[in-house]
């Protein structure tokens, strides 16, 4: 003899829940066919174990798909309406068929429910974001790591070349640094503009002015100071200066490169925020005497002086402007000192209360 289970419904604005209470169901066949649904299972019900089915004709139309889970004590079937709203009821009877009852478990009015899909809504959204930010991080983090990876390269295949002819050839090589290695430190310090932006955008939190600073007074030296002029190319404080920069970047770039991937390693980090207390000043120094080198040159060759009208009287030599830079040095050296500071500061008190 066949018999009815119990069955308990709940409904959303899209989809009719269904749990039949039935133990152990086995072999279970349901479908819907026009408004019906059609169960048949075999387990353990209300009148213990049988084979029990029911057909349910729904109020309105819904999808011919149909999904249901069989777990130890139930039979949850999903059935989704063919138009998105909310039922008065679950059958196409006046009268609630004997078997049904509402799942208060699963029970929610019509209001609930749409704050329950606003809910829904404003979650994917998040996880949306959530994704679109994480593709971004991923994004960023590599060329972050590829920009800090050529620069390490660039400076490092600077600094052991400058190391190596040191020992081989002594003093001599010393002499020979721009016809050396200018052309990679020319690109290494074209491509450092990239910090700049970096920082103006927010890509990197660091302070603009500082970047900023480094990368003018960088390229100032190697492109005006160096590089216009013929007779600086042999000068020994090109190789100071050289070295000296190699020197401080060869341990920064790694450091952004590991913090790409939010991994540090404690030496790296130290030698990071601790080589520039002696080579920035020592670094600043041998420009320093790399412009006043350049003066009386400028002097000499009239290169970017200001012509002026003959009642004026002669032209304003660049070498003006030079004194001036020199004065600007030592705010900008003063300036990038304070910032290395406080960065150095931050870094090492905030893992200090990390070890307490």
């Amino acid at each position: 003899m066949t018999l009815t289970p119990l069955v308990y419904w709940a409904q959303r604005h899209e989809e009719i829940y269904l749990r039949v209470e039935l133990t152990d169901a086995q072999n279970i066949n349901v479908h819907v066919h026009g408004k019906v649904l059609h169960f048949r299972a075999q387990g353990h019900g209300a009148k213990g174990q049988n084979e029990y089915e029911f057909n349910l004709e729904f109020l309105l139309p819904v999808k011919p798909e149909v999904t249901f889970r069989s777990t130890q004590r139930q039979v949850n079937i999903t059935v989704w309406k063919e138009e998105r709203g909310w039922w008065e009821r679950p059958s196409a009877q006046e009268r609630k068929p004997v078997y049904l009852a509402p799942d208060f478990d699963r029970w929610l009015d019509e209001s609930d429910a749409e704050m329950e899909i606003q809910e829904k809504e404003i979650k994917r959204n998040k996880l949306r974001a959530s994704r679109h930010k994480e593709g971004f991080l991923t994004l960023k983090n590599g060329l972050l790591f590829v920009y800090n990876l050529v620069q390490f390269l660039g400076f490092s295949w600077i600094f052991a070349n400058l190391t190596v002819r040191l020992f081989i050839f002594g003093q001599d090589s010393l002499y020979n640094t721009f016809h050396t290695v200018s052309d990679v430190m020319f690109f290494c310090q074209i491509l450092a503009a990239v910090e700049v932006l970096n920082a103006a955008f927010g890509v990197v939190r660091t302070g603009v002015i500082p970047t900023l600073i480094q990368v003018v007074g960088r390229n100032f030296i190697l492109f005006i100071i160096f590089g216009s002029l013929e007779e600086m190319h042999n000068q020994l404080v090109v190789f100071f200066v050289f070295y000296l920069w190699s020197a401080i970047e060869i341990f920064r770039y790694p450091f952004y490169m590991l913090g790409c991937f939010n991994a540090e390693w404690k030496i790296l980090t130290w030698l990071r925020y601790t080589v520039w207390i002696p080579l920035y000043p020592l670094g600043v120094i041998a420009e320093a005497v790399a412009v006043i080198q350049s003066i009386s040159i400028f002097d000499k060759t009239k290169l970017f002086s200001i012509p002026l009208p003959k009642a004026f009287g002669p032209a304003v030599s660049f070498s003006y402007f030079l004194y001036v830079y020199l004065i600007l040095m030592c705010l900008g050296l003063f300036l990038n000192l304070s910032h290395l500071y406080v960065q150095r500061k931050r870094r090492f008190g905030t893992m200090k209360r990390k070890a307490n």
